[in-house]
């Protein structure tokens, strides 16, 4: 007797044990990035590499993107609880049928801009026609197609007023003098121009945040039957304040992130001073850095963008307002509850 009850207890302490280690199981939480490994993404890998995540009670897997993974794709999917999308390419991805909502904003500002040779003859925008222009495809084509449509600039059929080129992530087109000007962000290929050894007095850029076709850039989608499950909100919720306190430190530690991030990438194709000056340009982008809206989407910046993706003429980017059914407040609210 006394034998079967010293067993009962131990299978009773095993399965308290077990029940034990469950209830503090670290929630898991996947994201896909929308580009490899780099500064533009810092937050994100500090957080892991700090600890954050883990304090949060979070097991992160962070998916580094590339030019043949389409975030939306992987949402959809289901490889991912999040992904860092660009705004334009994750509302078009919606009208088709991909019920992506945003969930957390953290550039508050467009890094775009199509960078141009001035021996090509362009100084203004009403230079782009007859030329060339380079355009990379993959969801961030949008904005430059909505600006062309602004401009009156059409980009096909048989007499387009301007070539596209369906630019690779390289600023080659322009170096080669194969487009007068191509795609670049303030933070990466424009510097990539200036240290191929063209001078910043030989170029002229043109940022769309100066053009008034500024569109919401990386920010944080999940799927919308998701967000229905208060358990699956809190864990995002978890995740988006960890991921706050990670660009925060990033933001402010640099050189220390430009470790954590060169740690990442292991294709070792970067180096401390191209991730540092990333990093600085990507820090001017997320212009709330350090007060308690960081990572809120401001309702106006989505009207805007909408309304620019809206624009361009009989082909628009998207041809309904998704209203406010593509975002929500709810997760960066309960992220941010005392």
């Amino acid at each position: 007797m006394r034998k079967t009850q010293l067993a009962l207890s131990l299978v009773l302490a095993g399965l308290a044990g077990t029940l034990t280690t469950a209830a503090t199981a670290a929630d898991k939480v996947t994201v896909q990035l929308k580009w490899l490994p780099q500064a533009q993404f810092a937050g994100y890998y500090v957080a892991a590499a700090k600890g954050f995540y883990k304090d949060a009670d979070l097991d992160v897997t962070i998916k580094p993107g590339g030019p043949d993974i389409a975030p939306a794709q992987v949402l959809a999917a289901k490889g991912a609880d999040l992904t860092v999308d660009w705004m334009p390419s994750a509302l078009a991805a919606r009208e088709a049928g991909v019920p992506m909502v945003n969930v957390a904003q953290i550039y508050n500002r467009s890094g775009m801009m199509l960078t141009c040779k001035k021996s090509s003859g362009v100084t203004t925008s009403k230079d782009f026609k007859g030329k060339t222009l380079g355009v990379w495809f993959g969801g961030n084509e949008y904005p430059f197609l909505s600006w062309m449509g602004t401009l009156g600039l059409k980009t096909g059929g048989a007499t387009p007023d301007v070539k596209v080129l369906k630019q690779g992530f390289n600023v080659d087109p322009l170096l080669q003098n194969q487009a007068a000007c191509i795609s670049t962000m303030i933070y990466n290929e424009y510097w990539q121009v200036i240290d191929a050894g063209v001078k910043a007095s030989d170029l002229v850029t043109f940022p769309y945040e100066d053009q008034g076709v500024a569109t919401l850039e990386d920010g944080l989608y999940a799927r919308e039957p998701d967000l229905k499950d208060a358990a699956y909100v809190a864990k995002l919720a978890k995740f988006v304040k960890a991921s706050i306190r990670g660009w925060e430190y990033a933001i402010k530690n640099q050189d220390e992130a430009v470790k954590i991030v060169l740690a990442a990438d292991t294709s070792g194709g970067s180096t401390a001073a191209v991730q540092k000056r990333q990093l600085e340009n990507v820090a001017k982008l997320i212009t709330t850095a350090g007060t308690p809206t960081m990572g809120k989407l401001d309702p106006a910046a989505y009207a805007r963008t909408v309304k620019v993706l809206m624009a361009g003429g009989s082909d628009p980017v998207i041809k309904k307002d998704p209203g406010a059914a593509a975002w929500t407040h709810a997760v960066w609210d309960k992220a941010m509850a005392k």
